[in-house]
């Protein structure tokens, strides 16, 4: 009998990923042979100690970084083969980034600074609406200085999702927030993850976020040490902090 079965459309698929940094003795192995899938749509979480390889990874499937040896799938893509000009390419149109520090320009409203962005993008959305979906339509004049921690962060994201990116990596988003800010941000990532339909990976050293994700990688010395799927999630409000 055939198999009819879909298989799900994976966003990533690496094989074999290591990443090196020094040589001899000096050696640190960041990421040791990694295989992994991560199907698209979902939010997945990255969970492990400062120096498991989390963020290696997330700098390399992100086309900021290259690995020593092994191979990364975009999709149908080939990141490894790729050129520096193609890794750019790759990023811009497909890819956004936040991080724990918001990274915005101080001299430019929440509005500008979201412009950044659309004006190299190949398929952007009005800044105005990325900032709406984020719950800041009416704070769209207002500098950096003059917006609360949390409503910085969420610029961040507007600026991430305004070019209506597949993937959505977050390095530590909460990490800078209270947990009540905390966890309106998650909120926000998984609004980008219903209404956008874009993959959403989250680094955290926070382990309680990890209920909010339809799947959760656990890192431990550069390697994977566990996949769990949740079967049920929990809604960012309803997370222990």
């Amino acid at each position: 009998m055939t198999d009819t079965t879909a298989k799900p459309i994976n966003s990533f698929t690496t094989s074999g990923l290591t990443k090196v940094y020094g040589e001899g003795k000096a050696q640190v192995h960041a990421l040791r042979h990694v295989d992994l899938e991560i199907p698209k749509g979902e939010i997945v979480v990255l969970l492990g100690p400062s120096g498991s390889g989390k963020s290696t990874l997330l700098n390399i499937i992100g086309g900021l970084d290259r690995a020593t040896s092994g191979t990364v799938h975009f999709e149908d893509q080939n990141l490894t083969g790729m050129t520096d000009a193609q890794l750019t390419s790759y990023r811009r149109d497909n890819v956004g980034f936040v991080f724990q520090f918001y990274n915005l320009m101080p001299s430019l409203t929440a509005r500008e600074n979201v412009e950044l962005v659309t004006e190299i993008a190949s398929n952007p959305m009005e800044p105005d609406e990325a900032l709406a979906l984020v719950g800041l339509h009416d704070r769209i004049h207002h500098f950096p200085a003059q917006l609360s921690g949390g409503e910085q962060q969420r610029v961040a994201i507007a600026r991430a999702v305004a070019k209506q990116p597949k993937v959505l990596f977050c390095d530590e988003p909460t990490g800078a927030l209270d947990s009540l800010t905390g966890r309106a941000v998650l909120n926000v990532l998984k609004d980008v993850n219903e209404k956008l339909g874009a993959t959403v990976l989250i680094v955290t050293h926070a382990a309680a976020t990890a209920a909010m994700a339809d799947r959760v990688i656990y890192f431990a010395d550069g390697n994977i040490r566990e996949v769990v799927e949740n079967k049920v999630k929990l809604a960012p409000e309803k997370i222990e902090w």
